[in-house]
């Protein structure tokens, strides 16, 4: 038997179960996701490429631009403090109108590759020191973990890959290589711009089909990772809606709290009806608050008596009418106006408790 219990408790243990929503909400927050690096790494360089192979003719035009003032114009002018400056601020421009639109597309590409993995995500909490990483057991640990296995997998792919294309690629393209060494400065930088971006282009794609076979392998390592026990689905249960004992104490304090409360109005009544031993319905009329007679309290067998017991301290009179008392009970809550059907009998009551006053 004891064995068993133990065995129950290794399984409740165990981490078997989908992460429930809150659990994914939580680490969300902590900046947890299924994210690939190589995915950005992929994207950008295609983006980067593409922005070389569209602009091309363009950024050569801007570098020829930047010779021609440089030879004809650079060169025959005052070296003075005003001419570097205006120089350098010129060359400047140059510069960023050859560098602007590819950092601009590298900026996008960076955000739309997070975007399509994570969504939109906002937090601190990767910034944040945390003294474990320093450990050097963990670190130890993670040399030697099935992640750190993966990943050198994944940089062996990478370079080969990346070499493998670029040795056929440069195959194919050699005659076309070598008749740059006779061709003008223009076709020139064409060519090797032409050469580079395609090549980028499919060496990029490469490292789009490891990235994404990176991001499956991240995808199920992280849900393995979020994995929880029976005992934290029941634990996280528990938290959301509070712990039954807890619960059940809280409902008995509100239960007192408002026992205490009606106890207090028994002494303003102006009449009880009971039962006589297992009901009691304590009333008031007060044309002022409603058009019909209230209850003020009210209660069965233990509240009851203290209800009975309130009113003869009091000296609030006690009238016995067993079917009213209970259907009193049963039909009225606490600070509601009696219904119709009773406005008779209550009436006949009240106007025996007035002359009874009256007489005292």
């Amino acid at each position: 038997m004891f064995k068993y219990r133990l065995d129950l408790q290794y399984f409740a243990g165990e981490k078997t179960e989908k992460a429930t929503p809150k659990k994914r909400q939580d680490v969300r927050k902590k900046g947890q996701t299924a994210k690939s690096q190589d995915v950005n790494t992929a994207i950008i360089i295609l983006f980067v490429f593409s922005t070389l192979l569209f602009f091309g003719p363009l950024i050569i035009k801007y570098f020829f631009d930047i010779f021609h003032m440089t030879f004809e114009k650079y060169f025959l002018m005052e070296i003075t403090a005003h001419t570097i400056e205006t120089i350098t601020v010129e060359m400047f421009i140059q510069f960023m109108k050859i560098v602007a639109p590819i950092f601009l597309l590298a900026m996008i590409a960076a955000l739309l590759a997070n975007y399509i993995q994570v969504g939109f995500l906002f937090t601190g909490e990767p910034l944040k020191m945390k003294l474990e990483k320093l450990d050097p057991i963990k670190g130890f640990k993670r040399i030697f973990s099935l992640r750190a296995i993966v990943e050198l997998i994944k940089s062996i792919l990478k370079v080969s890959i990346i070499s493998v294309i670029g040795f056929i690629f440069i195959r194919n393209h050699l005659p076309e290589i070598l008749t740059l060494i006779t061709s003008t400065p223009v076709n020139s930088l064409s060519a090797i711009a032409s050469v580079v971006g395609n090549m980028g282009l499919l060496m990029g794609g490469g490292l789009l089909f490891i990235a994404i076979l990176d991001y499956m392998y991240q995808k199920y390592d992280f849900e393995k990772n979020i994995r929880m026990s029976k005992q934290d689905i029941k634990d996280e249960h528990k938290n959301i809606e509070g712990d039954p004992l807890i619960k059940s104490r809280i409902k008995q304090r509100q239960r007192e709290i408002a026992t205490r409360r009606m106890m207090e109005e028994v002494p303003h009544a102006d009449v009880v009806i009971t039962n006589p031993t297992h009901y009691a319905v304590a009333l008031k009329y007060d044309e002022t608050k409603m058009d019909a007679p209230y209850v003020v309290a009210k209660g069965v067998d233990f509240v009851a008596q203290k209800i009975k017991l309130i009113a003869k301290e009091n000296k609030v009179i006690i009238v016995e009418n067993r079917p009213l008392a209970r259907s009193l009970y049963a039909e009225t809550d606490i600070g509601q106006e009696i219904p119709e059907q009773f406005f008779k009998a209550v009436a006949e009551i009240l106007a025996y408790v007035y002359r009874v006053q009256r007489r005292v």
